[in-house]
């Protein structure tokens, strides 16, 4: 279903190809525009009353696709190395393993698909580091170490909030 909400989660996948350029004003630009569509979409479904099971999945999607994309374009520039790289994906890793889990006990189609705290400070601080390295910032071990807790903690939650939906 094509809404507004919807679109502005679908403008992200494009703002992700700026980053083919090496031009840091465009690539700013591209992450200030995806915060901002992953900040207004949410709220506009929910004000127009268009929420969906479909934009509850798209709006993480792009989320993901739009930081994949960046990471990758950073870490083939060497602007991003390997452990930092892993370090902020380690979020998405838990997320899959907690689908796993669902999967193997048979308790997938429950799953309740809705924005998680965890998730949301993970993304906005994933967009946050990607200003700071295009701009050329360095960042010490412990920053990208926050990430392995995030996502932890985002694993936590699911569980409590598959508690609580039981």
């Amino acid at each position: 279903m094509l809404t507004a909400s919807n679109s502005l989660s679908f403008i992200r996948a494009p703002l992700a190809f700026l980053f083919l350029q090496e031009n840091s004003t465009l690539r700013i630009t591209a992450i200030l525009l995806a915060m901002i569509t992953d900040s207004v979409d949410g709220y506009l479904a929910r004000r127009s009353q268009s929420a969906s099971r479909f934009g509850a999945i798209l709006d993480p999607a792009m989320d993901k696709f739009f930081v994949y994309f960046a990471m990758t374009v950073l870490f083939l520039e060497s602007k991003l190395g390997p452990w930092e790289l892993t370090a902020m994906l380690s979020r998405d890793f838990f997320l899959c393993l907690y689908g796993f889990l669902m999967l193997i006990t048979k308790r997938w189609k429950s799953i309740v698909f809705r924005a998680i705290r965890w998730g949301k400070v993970t993304t906005a601080l994933q967009f946050c580091l990607l200003i700071g390295i295009v701009c050329g910032l360095v960042f010490p071990w412990y920053i990208f170490g926050t990430f392995v807790i995030m996502g932890w903690l985002a694993f936590l939650e699911l569980f409590q909030v598959r508690a609580s939906h039981a």
